[in-house]
């Protein structure tokens, strides 16, 4: 089955959607055009209802049909990253310091489809959930939804997303049972030395040479500590300390950031990192606080849901388009917490090979997303839905 021949005539509507949301993004809790855009799209729909203000500027649509206690819902992010665009295009960012660098546009975009397709048809028995979430990156507001009753207030039995994939022909899908993304965490480690004039270091404690030493030995509990066959990667990204030439600074902070797939593993880095910063800070006389946050669990499919997502996948664009077997990926969802709530699935879907339009990798300031791609998400969730809550 091809695309919806519906959701094929919406592409250049789709189109001018997308574009508009790309040129006004708004980052973490601060989506207000884009929900008030967001919004009126529903309304002009028929949405059954409409509900706002959901982890500040999220909205949750509501459409029904027929008699079915069936429900699904679907989810799409809808904010921006705080990047200076690249790109030379008629809809760039009117907003300096903003894009959407990630493709929420897009994804956002996709499900508006999906809900004007059926509100139009109709063609299904039960009651679908349609989500637009805000603060995806970094600031978790699919925690702060489900915190505030997400899913006590709209009980799906099942939730679904989806995100672009540079690198994927556009047409094509892949998803993977289980562990499929990997877990966030933050940590920033404060070494605490003793300033000297930089002409008599022995006067000091210089802890520029022991952030030296603990970047290095942070990276040995990957390669000593932890099991080889599982995986976890500890990235520094940020080295704070020094205002001038000929001072040995007193601070330095160290930022980063912990990917892995498993909470005990994540359990095992926290404990590693904390004694290897305090020991090694300790030889050398400094000190070292380790302040550890974790941010997003592992997002985890459930193998029966992804067979769903597959062979919906499969009707759509054929058995060769669609990988079963995707690799995992080190970068993180804050759909992981929606999944730990209700059984579902989150899939990949093509938006074209690195150097064709759309195809820069996500998190680049040249990054577009492929509006090619819009009818084959819209379709694809359109027939999830046709799928799950089918007309007996």
């Amino acid at each position: 089955m091809p695309i919806i021949n519906r959701i094929a005539d919406l592409q250049d509507e789709m189109t001018v959607w997308r574009q508009d949301l790309h040129a006004h993004p708004e980052t973490a809790f601060e989506e207000v055009w884009t929900s008030d855009y967001i919004a009126d799209k529903l309304e002009t729909f028929g949405m059954d209802e409409i509900h706002r203000g959901i982890a500040k500027t999220g909205i949750v649509a509501v459409l029904r049909n027929g008699n079915s206690n069936k429900s699904i819902a679907l989810r799409a992010d809808m904010d921006a990253l705080d990047i200076l665009e690249a790109n030379d295009v008629p809809y760039k960012s009117q907003i300096p310091g903003k894009m959407h660098a990630c493709g929420h546009d897009g994804h956002s975009t996709m499900l508006l489809g999906a809900a004007k397709y059926l509100a139009e048809s109709r063609n299904f028995d039960g009651t679908i959930y349609f989500i637009f979430q805000p603060a995806e990156e970094n600031e978790g507001g699919g925690r702060v939804m489900v915190e505030e009753g997400l899913f006590d207030r709209f009980p799906a039995q099942a939730v679904y997303g989806m995100h672009n994939a540079p690198g994927l022909p556009v047409g094509e899908m892949a998803m993977r049972s289980g562990p499929s993304m990997a877990g966030y965490d933050i940590f920033e480690i404060e070494i605490e030395g003793y300033g000297s004039h930089a002409a008599r270091p022995n006067q000091g404690v210089d802890p520029i040479v022991v952030q030296a030493q603990i970047v290095l030995g942070l990276q040995t509990i990957a390669s000593r500590n932890v099991n080889p066959i599982e995986s976890v990667v500890v990235s520094i990204t940020q080295v704070h300390g020094g205002d001038t030439y000929n001072v040995i600074p007193q601070t330095v902070k160290l930022c980063g950031t912990v990917r892995c797939f498993k909470p005990e593993i994540q359990d095992q880095t926290e404990a590693r990192m904390r004694t290897l910063c305090e020991s090694i800070a300790a030889a050398h006389e400094a000190t070292a606080k380790v302040h550890y946050e974790r941010r997003y669990p592992p997002t985890v499919n459930d193998e029966a849901h992804m067979h769903k997502c597959a062979a919906v996948g499969r009707s759509l664009l054929g058995d060769d388009k669609v990988a079963t077997d995707a690799p995992q990926g080190m970068g993180s969802e804050d759909f992981s917490f929606m999944l730990n709530e209700k059984p579902g699935c989150y899939i990949r879907l093509g938006n074209g090979e690195v150097g064709d339009t759309g195809g820069v990798v996500v998190h680049n300031p040249r990054y577009d997303f492929n509006d090619a791609a819009l009818p084959f998400g819209a379709s694809y969730w359109a027939m999830l839905v046709e799928q799950e809550l089918a007309r007996s």
